[in-house]
């Protein structure tokens, strides 16, 4: 409703109007604010802003995808975005094939639940090559049987395990997987009226091409939807300093597991002696009982050292380093 002006108002405006304080022309040129139509069946709860930060975040996540896969596929994976909009969840859930991969992941901290779904043909692809195929399109799509769905939940924890990382930045998530689900009907999480955020990406194994869908409900997003803006995800990226991501990957790298070697001494022993050998046999090697040994890291060889034993059980003291430059 407009305002209404008092009785002082009205004659203060005839006054600006004869005086020629107040241009006529100038207020007829006033143009009416358009009103935009609200669907109250489909409130709009993610903004253009909201759905752009989503994209970036797995901009990261597809780029992670297309980095660690190979490793187990052994073959030339590309994870790109291809699309992100809002809908409500029986629209999604009714563009559903059967069947499909429906990962149902509990988005720890946050309450609630997402979906991840991905074609099956992808998920057969990725059967394929575990099991030494080549990783080719499947002709017909059929159900997976009870011995394929462990590898399909193997690789839908592949996936999930690099979804922390682009997070990072807005929040810190513990993905867990509640169920695998190959059947539409049994991945009805939310209310079918509930607005969610969907985030494809398009997927390509080999010559394979297949999409992922990440499925978002307003519900659990909801208590950190002020941080799904470009402007706090690119604030919270720079104040990760350089020494934070040094202590980092040092913590990362801390935890690879080395395979750490002691050599007595090497010798050719003839296969026919080698069959031969019983208990109690003595086998000569080409170092004496008085020099070092050498200790490898890996297939480096990094120690010297010397034989002993430490608590009832074989061991050996550093005696020096070698450098990679001796």
């Amino acid at each position: 409703m407009a305002d209404v002006l008092s009785q002082s108002e009205i004659d203060a405006l005839l006054q600006g109007i004869s005086s020629g304080e107040v241009d006529v022309e100038e207020m007829s040129k006033t143009e009416e604010k358009k009103v935009k139509d609200y669907d109250f069946a489909r409130p709009a709860k993610f903004s253009k802003e909201h759905l752009r930060t989503l994209e970036m975040i797995f901009e990261h996540y597809g780029r992670l995808l297309s980095n660690n896969l190979p490793i187990y596929l052994r073959k030339n994976v590309v994870v790109e975005v291809a699309n992100s909009e809002t809908l409500t969840f029986n629209e999604f859930s009714n563009s559903l094939a059967n069947p499909s991969i429906l990962g149902i992941v509990n988005f720890l901290p946050l309450q609630g639940t997402i979906i991840m779904e991905m074609q099956a043909g992808l998920g057969f692809t990725f059967i394929d090559r575990m099991l030494g195929g080549e990783g080719k399109a499947i002709e017909k799509v059929r159900n997976f049987t009870d011995i394929e769905m462990p590898l399909i939940e193997k690789f839908v924890a592949l996936c999930l395990n690099l979804l922390p990382e682009p997070w990072e930045n807005v929040l810190e998530i513990d993905p867990i997987v509640d169920r695998v689900e190959t059947n539409p009907q049994f991945a009805q999480v939310i209310s079918p009226t509930d607005m969610v955020a969907l985030i494809t990406l398009n997927m390509t194994i080999g010559d394979v091409e297949g999409l992922m869908n990440f499925c978002l409900p307003f519900f659990t997003l909801e208590p950190i939807m002020d941080k799904l803006n470009t402007k706090f995800w690119f604030s919270t990226m720079e104040e990760n300093t350089d020494e934070d991501y040094t202590m980092k990957l040092e913590s990362l790298v801390k935890r690879v597991d080395v395979p750490v070697k002691a050599v007595l001494g090497n010798c050719k022993v003839y296969v026919w002696d080698f069959l031969q050998l019983q208990l109690g046999d003595i086998i000569r090697l080409d170092d004496s009982v008085e020099s070092e040994m050498h200790v490898y890291v890996g297939n480096i060889n990094k120690f010297t050292a010397l034989p002993g034993t430490s608590h009832d059980k074989y061991a050996v003291q550093i005696t020096s380093v070698i450098r990679e430059e001796e």
